[in-house]
């Protein structure tokens, strides 16, 4: 048999940890793999191309939305996207991991504070799924570092 004071210990460090996996105050608590469309439209221009995405309602695709317009740099990485350095981190709060990635998703990168615009399939931990891309994400394929303007069209 197991020492009493062993399990009560065990009993406390596992509601700890519950405790610290719930949402703090003010926290709105999303699920992450929700694709609902919100009314913003944003476009994207680099290198004689555009492209046109609609962001999804949660608080880092709201935060996103409110430092446009933006002239960044886009460039390749890996063999399935392309990124551009934000000024700053968004809100990452009510993310989560998700499950139902595909192509021409709109995601920012935690860990880096990046966009990361993918055009083929991916897995990532550390992503928030922002948008996803309608037309003209084409571009994506065209290899390169391009100026980068991203600002808000609806």
């Amino acid at each position: 048999m197991s020492d009493p004071r062993h399990r009560m210990k065990r009993r406390i460090l596992l509601a700890g940890a519950a405790v610290l996996a719930l949402p703090g105050p003010g926290v709105t608590q999303t699920d992450p793999n929700n694709q609902e469309p919100t009314d913003v439209k944003i476009k994207f221009t680099f290198d004689d191309h555009a492209m046109t995405a609609t962001l999804y309602e949660n608080p880092s695709a709201r935060d996103f939305a409110s430092m446009l317009p933006l002239d960044l740099e886009i460039k390749d990485y890996g063999s399935n996207e392309k990124i551009a350095y934000l000024p700053r981190k968004l809100t990452v709060e009510g993310s989560g991991p998700f499950s139902n990635e595909r192509p021409y998703d709109l995601c920012y990168y935690m860990p880096w504070g990046n966009l990361a615009m993918f055009y083929a399939d991916y897995k990532h931990p550390g992503l928030v799924r922002l948008g996803h891309f309608d037309d003209g994400y084409e571009a994506l394929h065209v290899p390169g570092e391009f100026p980068l303007r991203i600002e808000r069209i609806q």
